[in-house]
């Protein structure tokens, strides 16, 4: 790991896009749409709670050592009536990328927005950029 890479731990705290060209390029970087600071300098991000399949309305802020334990729905996950309604859902943990049972899950993602800054998410069709230009 070198300190230019993005790290899975940057997932909705640090956007992975907006960083500067030359000798910079990795070093600055910029706050994702929706993490904010704690009180002890660590940077949160927003996930919606979830238990056996069932989202709730309430939303908590995690660190990163904290979500690397977690089980976590991406935000386009398929959603009826406040429940993750596809037998298999696309999720995160530690780095991984698992498929899983929807009652396994912990937490889902706020907004699929959470992972950019906000001068990244206003650049139209950002998934198909190409970022070697």
């Amino acid at each position: 790991f070198e300190v230019r890479d993005v790290h899975h731990t940057h997932y909705g705290r640090i956007c992975p896009i907006e960083t500067p060209e030359g000798p910079n390029i990795g070093l600055i970087t910029s706050l994702a749409c929706l993490a904010r600071v704690n009180r002890y300098g660590l940077i949160e991000s927003p996930y919606r709670k979830a238990h056996k399949g069932k989202l709730s309305g309430e939303v908590d802020y995690l660190a990163a050592d904290i979500e690397d334990e977690k089980l976590i729905a991406q935000a386009n996950s398929p959603i009826e009536k406040d429940r993750l309604a596809a037998e298999q859902v696309a999720c995160r943990k530690r780095g991984d990328f698992p498929q899983s049972d929807p009652a396994k899950v912990d937490y889902m993602d706020v907004s699929p927005l959470q992972i950019v800054s906000v001068s990244a998410a206003l650049i139209p069709f950002l998934e198909h950029d190409d970022a070697n230009r």
